[in-house]
C-alpha cells in the first residue's frame, strides 16, 4: 500500500426511474397520490466513501456520480477521474467489486497510467463489506423514497449533503462492515 493513501470504497448501480414507494402519512380521508410517467428507463449511480489510512481526524471524503443508463468501462474512467479531482491527485487504494467492466482490458490499461491509484478486489459475493451499499441504502431509502423519478437530481444533492453534514453517518457505514481501517494501539 502507498504511504499515507486513502482507503477508497467505490460502487455504482443502476436503478429504475420508476418511484420507490414507502409508507407516508397524510390526514385522514385525503391518500397521497403519486403520479409518474410509466417508463422503463434508467439511471445510474457511482459513489465512492474514503478514509484516511492514516489520519482519522482528515475525516470521510465522499464522490458521488450521476448519469442516464448503465455504467460500462468508458463511463466508469469518467467516474474515476472525477474521484481523482476529489481526492487532489493523492495516493489512493479503490477497493471495489468484481464487475466485468472494473477488470477489462481497458480499464486495467487504464488504471496502469495511473500512478495516484491501486485497484483492490473485494471477495465474490461480499456486498456487507462495501460501505456504499450502507450509503446509497439510506439515499434510497430517504430522500429518494416516494419520488415520481429516483433519478432527481436536487434530491440526489440532498442525500449527500445530509450525509456529508453528518460527520458520524460515513464512519458508521464503515463500521457496520466490520472492517477496520485504523487498529487500536495496545495499552501498555
Amino acid at each position: 500500500m502507498k504511504k499515507r493513501a486513502w482507503i477508497v470504497f467505490f460502487d455504482e448501480s443502476g436503478v429504475s426511474r420508476l418511484p420507490q414507494v414507502r409508507r407516508t402519512y397524510a390526514p385522514r380521508g385525503r391518500t397521497p397520490m403519486l403520479r409518474h410517467r410509466l417508463n422503463w428507463k434508467r439511471a445510474g449511480m457511482a459513489a465512492a466513501l474514503g478514509y484516511h489510512a492514516t489520519d482519522p481526524g482528515r475525516g470521510p471524503r465522499l464522490c458521488f456520480h450521476l448519469k442516464p443508463g448503465s455504467y460500462n468501462t468508458t463511463s466508469l474512467i469518467e467516474a474515476l477521474e472525477q474521484v481523482k479531482t476529489c481526492y487532489a491527485g493523492e495516493p489512493v487504494v479503490l477497493v471495489w467489486d468484481g464487475l466485468s467492466a472494473h477488470w477489462s482490458r481497458r480499464m486495467r490499461a487504464w488504471a496502469a497510467d495511473q500512478d495516484w491509484l491501486t485497484l483492490e478486489r473485494l471477495p465474490a459475493y461480499a456486498p456487507e463489506l462495501n460501505p456504499v451499499e450502507l450509503l446509497r441504502s439510506s439515499i434510497k431509502t430517504r430522500e429518494l423514497a416516494n419520488l415520481a423519478d429516483v433519478a432527481d437530481a436536487e434530491a440526489t444533492e440532498r442525500s449527500i449533503h445530509r450525509i456529508c453534514s453528518n460527520e458520524q453517518l460515513p464512519w458508521s457505514f464503515l463500521t457496520h462492515t466490520g472492517l477496520i481501517i485504523h487498529p487500536q494501539q495496545p495499552q501498555n
